[in-house]
């Protein structure tokens, strides 16, 4: 009940000032958009948890390697890096960023209060775009502090350890660093995008959900099985493999450099965004 009151009043809304003005603009669209997002609790928690597992999956790493540093061995320490610990909060994190886009088409749909949006915007595809804006700013404003904070925090806890007379912690200044931080953020955005484009296209949440899941988490590893020749070929490609390349500072071999994989992923979620906006005008509510 209170999901439909919630969804209902910023359509209401809208109505109401079409009525007035003769017209919907985007800045009215944009601001229902708003007003639905930040009013609904799920969201809020949701995107606390994606917030918190970035951070928190950085420190409790950081803070084990550390405890551990004298008793490690050489091997061990030498193999160890500093950043991947840093941006291990990332890959819990999309989890939760990529199915709170799924959700915000999809619930929409599943609620039945797709319709009373439409009706009050009946172009469609405003609702989209507004959606894909105000989703993709909080999603990013909220991101990239929490992958900043996620690796100062963790090279504080790094600090002071040190291997052959060298100080294991990184800087921000340190070559690719701040764009491997960064670029974590941004890729978490996207990926909060690309869900959102899933749920537009398939408008149910349990489907959009396994299509997202089985993107970044399924694919990826099973192609493992197959021989490496293909392995190597296929996996770079992949969205989420791709987009994950902006947050590495070597350029391992059979990997896209940072800023050409991260484009790959914006690509492909342009082009399910795009799908998304097609079927909105093609298909009834």
């Amino acid at each position: 009940m209170t999901t439909t009151t919630l969804a209902i009043a910023p359509a209401t809304s809208i109505a109401q000032r079409r009525s007035s003005t003769g017209r919907v603009t985007q800045l009215h669209v944009l601001r229902s958009e708003w007003t639905k997002l930040r009013s609904l609790r799920s969201t809020r928690y949701t995107l606390l948890a994606g917030i918190g597992a970035t951070i928190a999956f950085a420190v409790i790493p950081a803070a084990i390697n550390a405890s551990r540093w004298a008793t490690m061995s050489t091997h061990d320490k030498l193999t160890f890096h500093p950043l991947e610990t840093s941006l291990i909060g990332i890959n819990f994190a999309q989890l939760a960023i990529g199915v709170l886009g799924v959700l915000i088409m999809s619930g929409e749909y599943s609620t039945g209060m797709i319709r009373s949006t439409f009706s009050a915007v009946p172009k469609r595809l405003p609702v989209l775009w507004a959606k894909i804006g105000v989703f993709g700013t909080v999603t990013l404003l909220l991101s990239v502090p929490a992958t900043l904070i996620a690796f100062f925090a963790a090279q504080a806890v790094l600090s002071g350890h040190t291997l052959f007379g060298q100080n294991i912690a990184l800087s921000i200044s340190d070559p690719g660093v701040a764009r491997a931080v960064i670029g974590g953020g941004l890729y978490l955005t996207i990926v909060g995008l690309f869900g959102l484009g899933l749920g537009a296209i398939l408008r149910n949440t349990a489907a959009g959900i396994s299509a997202l899941a089985a993107m970044l988490f399924v694919i990826p590893p099973l192609l493992n099985v197959l021989p490496s020749s293909w392995d190597n070929a296929i996996s770079p490609y992949l969205p989420s493999t791709a987009g994950q390349a902006i947050m590495q500072i070597d350029h391992p071999a059979h990997t896209l450099a940072p800023w050409t994989g991260l484009g790959l992923f914006a690509a492909y979620t342009a082009i399910v965004i795009g799908a998304a906006a097609i079927l909105l005008k093609r298909r009834d509510v």
